[in-house]
């Protein structure tokens, strides 16, 4: 396996309520992106994921596949699946964004019901992001 394949990590939120394969379909679009994975990288192997996650590959296989349907990653024989050429467009970016609004609006009502001031909230998520080492 080469090193190039070991550089992507993904982050699984069981709680979510997001299924799994579809975190790994929205982390690898951002990352795609943002810039974070250019053309011609190669994806960490469906077992490497699995394993690291600790999840069902056939999980993994699923966001892959599913991906390269969606032509951001292409399959290599021998070598496995590559970003492509083409970038995530913005459009993508914004409606990932737009997906955010309802996760945000329940954590505002259930911060109100807990009588929890905005600038409280924005701390205690701002300490959340820094713990779980994501970028901005």
């Amino acid at each position: 396996m080469t090193e190039e394949k070991t550089k992507v990590y993904f982050r699984i939120a069981a709680s979510s309520g997001v299924p799994i394969y579809r975190q790994l379909i929205d982390q690898v679009k951002t990352l795609v992106a943002t810039s974070a994975l250019a053309p011609g990288t190669f994806l960490p192997s469906v077992r490497q994921v699995a394993a690291e996650l600790a999840i069902n590959p056939m999980t993994v296989s699923k966001a892959y596949s599913l991906l390269e349907k969606e032509n951001v990653v292409e399959f290599v024989r021998g070598q496995g699946m590559k970003i492509r050429g083409t970038a995530v467009s913005q459009e993508d970016l914004s409606q990932r964004q737009g997906q955010m609004v309802p996760l945000l609006k329940e954590v505002i009502v259930r911060a109100s019901q807990l009588s929890l001031r905005p600038g409280k909230v924005m701390k205690m998520l701002e300490s959340l992001w820094k713990e779980e080492g994501s970028h901005e």
